[in-house]
């Protein structure tokens, strides 16, 4: 199985299956002298984990990283650093009635017809387990963004067809964490969660849409051909377990527009110490031909109502034969709050990537 390594310059390679021993990866490419900040690191992957309230998955992992190599006394070494997270709560028996039969809206059809075989504990390499380990390489990548004064916040924009109308610009984005399920406005937030425990009584699931800003990036991000800083933030976001769609500035609303209406236009800076230009609007999300353009960049991620549903389908085995399944165990009834931080990984991965690519980083 190949496709298990993302980036160029700051790569991340990850492993292990969702019900094996433990899942992890290797950071390669991380600038030496890096001060490492695991109590940092750590606070991620606890906005990530299981169990955190009543409208997420209950199972019980304590999503502790240890890091196997390439720090030394705190710091990085320039070396690849390995680190794993030890699998602690697999109930592999909530599987076994889906062992010979195929789950719909999962991996398992397409990985039996690839590979010829498949775990059907959970999915093995296509679980959304696997995501902890990017946010270990997003949390480092952050930890690099942060000496460039480079922030990323994501919060949860819409649930179903609830939307939260307002800008990014007109919210305090440092209340996205204040609520369960990651939305900087309490009033929208309580709609949300009102929404995600009705779809989970009734053991069904609910998708939305997952905004993020990235502020602070300097002007030159991005290759105008194939690297695209739009298109390997659109590859790091639909590489994420259940997204479907992804836009960039005004996205499918700019079709709406007409071009005199959705150019940006070039003016001259407030700031009177910078030679920098800036623009009246930013339809374009802080990105031309591919390059950053020193605006913020923003983006949205659409994702799917989680697969696994408390309800009797029709499906097939492995045999081609008609069958019925009806999920178990402990699943997300939604799948937003737990992947804001996922999108943040992502985010940083591609934006310490492009970093590196256009300047010899020095901690």
């Amino acid at each position: 199985m190949a496709g298990n390594t993302f980036g160029r310059l700051f790569i991340l390679t990850t492993f292990g299956e969702s019900h094996g021993e433990a899942i992890g990866g290797i950071i390669d490419g991380c600038p030496s002298g890096l001060e490492i900040d695991f109590d940092f690191i750590q606070s991620e992957l606890d906005r990530r984990r299981p169990g955190q309230s009543h409208i997420v998955t209950q199972r019980k992992e304590n999503d502790k990283v240890e890091f196997l190599s390439g720090i030394f006394e705190g710091k990085t070494m320039g070396t690849p650093i390995g680190f794993i997270i030890p699998n602690e709560n697999q109930k592999t028996k909530d599987y076994d009635h889906n062992m010979d039969v195929y789950r719909p809206s999962h991996a398992d059809f397409t990985y039996d017809a690839k590979y010829g075989t498949r775990d059907y504990r959970g999915g093995g390499r296509s679980s959304a387990r696997e995501t902890a380990c990017r946010v270990v390489g997003g949390a480092i990548a952050k930890l690099i963004l942060k000496k460039y004064h480079i922030t990323i916040q994501a919060y949860t924009s819409q649930v179903g067809d609830i939307k939260l109308l307002k800008s990014y610009s007109e919210l305090d984005l440092s209340n996205v964490d204040a609520n369960i399920v990651r939305c900087p406005d309490e009033l929208i937030a309580n709609l949300f969660i009102e929404r995600i425990e009705q779809v989970r009584k009734n053991g069904d699931t609910i998708g939305g849409v997952i905004s993020c800003v990235v502020k602070g990036t300097p002007v030159g991000l991005g290759e105008p051909v194939f690297d695209k800083l739009h298109a390997d933030l659109g590859k790091a976001m639909l590489s994420i377990n259940a997204v479907k769609g992804f836009e960039y500035g005004s996205g499918f609303e700019g079709t709406k527009m007409t071009g005199s209406v959705h150019n940006d236009s070039p003016i001259p800076s407030q700031d009177v110490t910078s030679s920098k230009i800036a623009f009246k609007s930013n339809n374009s999300g802080g990105i031309l031909g591919g390059i950053s353009n020193g605006d913020d960049i923003y983006f949205r991620v659409a994702f799917k109502p989680v697969a696994s549903i408390i309800q009797k389908q029709s499906t097939v085995n492995s045999k081609g034969e008609a069958a019925e399944i009806k999920g178990k165990g402990r699943h997300d009834p939604c799948v937003l709050p737990r992947a804001v931080p996922i999108v943040e990984a992502m985010a940083a991965l591609v934006i310490v990537d492009h970093l590196l690519r256009t300047k010899s980083i020095k901690i």
